[in-house]
């Protein structure tokens, strides 16, 4: 079963958490109260924000299928389906850290003339570059060429450090799509200079997120998904993610050495060859099998 979360704002401008379930999408914010009122004499807290729910530690596909299932058991869910009003919002909104891997697949390495890294190379990029689906990423005039990045980003649910390969899954709470927007030609310098690229990655709207998060318990692990990456229509970057030269579990066993995992944090995997650069006026669409499409549309900022 295919379950995706996400973070949305009706047309009064109130938050909810909402669910797509067996294709139809539900008001998952309003099925908890019902659920708490019903299974736990109205215990509970409240859940607005997907990124709460996480916290807490309730993100799990069993929860979202014994919340479903038990409030359908006894009414109709008719009233609580979502109409296509609705504006996605960012899936986690206060993210402590976002990390992001480089290099991490051999055809994107070999087409900027760099070797494979014997070990993880991470970086950070800053939460306020976070953007939701269907918001513009906005070009700054003056950093030069800026290019798309399609990534698989884990949101990790569990708070500790990850001591070996054997326990990495139990740290994730599930996945969603990033674009790794960058400033290329402003990130090339830098490395001239041995600079570091945080500035080049981390201009607002370069962080585009969503727009949901499926439980990781939906895909088998490690996820083999298929990556698409469309620029007004022309497919420019393409792979699966079992192409990536370090999985999940080794990557947040590396980032365990020197940082503890925090419920919300973004950690991205790394794109595939074919990045290529954004004009104003493009439209992107980011696609990973299963999860769905991330769209923005690219102005001039």
């Amino acid at each position: 079963m295919n379950v995706k979360a996400f973070t949305y704002r009706d047309d009064r401008g109130n938050y909810y958490i909402g669910v797509e379930w067996d294709g139809k999408r539900y008001n998952f914010s309003l099925l908890w109260e019902y659920y708490k009122q019903f299974a736990a004499k109205g215990k509970g807290p409240t859940l607005q924000f997907l990124q709460v729910m996480i916290e807490l530690g309730f993100f799990e596909l069993d929860t979202f299928k014994e919340v479903v299932e038990t409030v359908s058991s006894f009414r109709s869910l008719n009233d609580l389906e979502l109409r296509g009003s609705e504006r996605i919002d960012l899936p986690v909104s206060r993210p402590q850290k976002v990390l992001c891997l480089g290099r991490n697949y051999k055809a994107h390495a070999e087409e900027w003339g760099a070797t494979v890294p014997e070990e993880p190379i991470i970086f950070a990029k800053l939460a306020s570059a976070l953007t939701p689906h269907n918001s513009p990423i906005r070009l700054p005039d003056w950093p030069g060429s800026v290019e798309h990045e399609i990534e698989l980003a884990v949101i990790v649910g569990k708070a500790g450090r990850v001591h070996s390969e054997e326990e990495a899954w139990e740290y994730v709470a599930g996945y969603t799509i990033a674009n790794d927007v960058t400033a290329r030609d402003l990130q090339l310098a830098d490395f001239k200079k041995c600079w570091p690229w945080l500035r080049s990655k981390s201009f607002d709207t370069f962080g585009p997120l969503g727009p949901v998060v499926v439980p990781r318990q939906v895909f088998p692990e490690p996820p083999e998904l298929n990556m698409t990456l469309r620029v007004n229509g022309e497919v420019r970057q393409q792979a699966n993610t079992r192409e990536m030269v370090f999985g999940i579990p080794r990557i947040l066993v590396e980032i365990s050495k020197f940082a503890t995992l925090t419920p919300g944090d973004v950690i991205l995997t790394g794109t595939p060859a074919g990045t290529g650069p954004l004009q104003p006026g493009d439209v992107v669409e980011a696609e990973i099998e299963g999860i769905g499409v991330l769209f923005n549309s690219v102005v001039a900022g």
